[in-house]
């Protein structure tokens, strides 16, 4: 990592590459972190520029590869891609709903060298799973688990927690264990894009997150070299931030579906800057020199209290965009942390939660869909799709 006043460029490498391969997708899921402006990436990479983009992030010392979206299997190249990341040396991760694939498809990908399927789930229960989905989906999910299994991969599973869902957290688990998955990550929500927009509806309640919290570490005991679970407590409800990407520029580099280059998914919405894109400037040179890779590089950026603060080396002041979408600055202090001067607004944003009693404001959610990513980017209406 970076250390005040040294040179962020000869002290980082992007080790791990996110490649949004699209943002179209079959679901319509109301927590998509995705951006709101999903109508605007419709001019997707071609299959040569994503091999040249792995080629020089490979040669940057890029090793693990996620192949993500929106959902990377309407990449009709996808097969390919994999190819060309397994050719390159890469460690890969795909990242999928599971609609869009059957068994023959998995051994495609077995024959191209995928080494990892992670199938996300939206609930424990058809109704529940369909409904936050936006379709008929949760019985394709576990057969394309089974498969997955089947197919001699380790089954990984992974569930979106919010409001809706948090109180499934024993069936969750349940469904997990008579699946015989091999890991599962209880993923709670991230309040970006869609997320953001539907954050009253889906923050959950804190005796929701106490009693998931409880239930996963019993779980954890209960299932101990059986399966794996992973839980984390959201932000929202903790007194320090997390080391959103180890650090801005540090070892985290995503590519959306158009070419530009960030050092989060998240980071396209922050005001201000011009991220670079792959079509125009080579790898190293946007990890190297852009500006808005430079921006929150190692602690000289930094405001008072994470500039003199002993902790700022574990969470590098916190996640930039999340300072950005709750104070209007991204140079803030995460307000996630209580030394924030802007923690109150965290501290009020959890008391109305709580005091919703469990209805989210009555508010409906808004599901992700390209038409209503057009309605809020003013578009004129297109031919629909979903």
């Amino acid at each position: 990592m970076t250390t005040a006043g040294s040179d962020p460029r000869t002290a980082s490498r992007p080790l791990w590459l996110l490649a949004e391969l699209t943002y179209r997708c079959p679901l319509q899921c109301p927590y998509c972190s995705n951006p709101i402006e999903i109508a605007k990436y419709r001019n997707e990479l071609s299959t040569g520029e994503w091999t040249r983009v792995l080629r020089e992030a490979r040669k940057m010392g890029a090793t693990q590869l996620g192949l993500s979206g929106g959902e990377p299997l309407l990449r009709e190249d996808l097969e390919e891609i994999i190819a060309a990341a397994r050719s390159l040396g890469y460690y890969t991760n795909l990242i999928t709903s599971g609609l869009g694939m059957d068994a023959n498809r998995i051994r495609a990908f077995k024959e191209a060298g995928l080494d990892h399927i992670q199938v996300s789930f939206q609930a424990s229960t058809a109704e529940l799973n369909d409904y936050i989905a936006g379709t008929d989906a949760f019985e394709h999910k576990l057969e394309m688990a089974r498969q997955v299994k089947k197919h001699g991969y380790p089954m990984v599973l992974c569930f979106v927690l919010h409001r809706h869902n948090a109180d499934q957290i024993e069936t969750v688990l349940e469904l997990a264990a008579r699946l015989e998955a091999d890991y599962v990550e209880l993923a709670t929500t991230q309040y970006y894009g869609w997320a953001m927009l539907n954050r009253e509806t889906l923050f959950p309640t804190r005796p929701q997150v106490e009693h998931a919290e409880r239930v996963a570490h019993e779980w954890q005991e209960k299932m101990k070299g059986r399966m794996k679970i992973y839980y984390v407590v959201p932000d929202y409800y903790e007194d320090r931030p997390k080391p959103c990407m180890n650090g801005w520029g540090a070892v985290f580099l995503t590519i959306a579906p158009d070419g530009t280059a960030l050092p989060c998914h998240a980071a396209a919405q922050l005001p201000g800057f011009s991220f670079p894109n792959v079509r125009e400037i080579s790898i190293e040179a946007i990890w190297n020199d852009s500006d808005a890779f430079n921006r929150f590089r190692g602690f000289d950026w930094m405001k008072e209290p994470c500039r003199s603060c002993d902790e700022r080396h574990k969470d590098f002041g916190g996640c930039r965009c999340q300072a950005y979408m709750l104070t209007g600055d991204a140079s803030n202090a995460d307000p996630v942390c209580s030394k924030s001067p802007q923690h109150a607004r965290i501290l009020a944003l959890v008391e109305q939660a709580n005091a919703d009693s469990g209805s989210g404001a009555g508010k409906p959610l808004v599901f992700r869909n390209m038409r209503e990513s057009r309605k809020r980017l003013h578009m004129a209406p297109e031919t629909a799709e979903s």
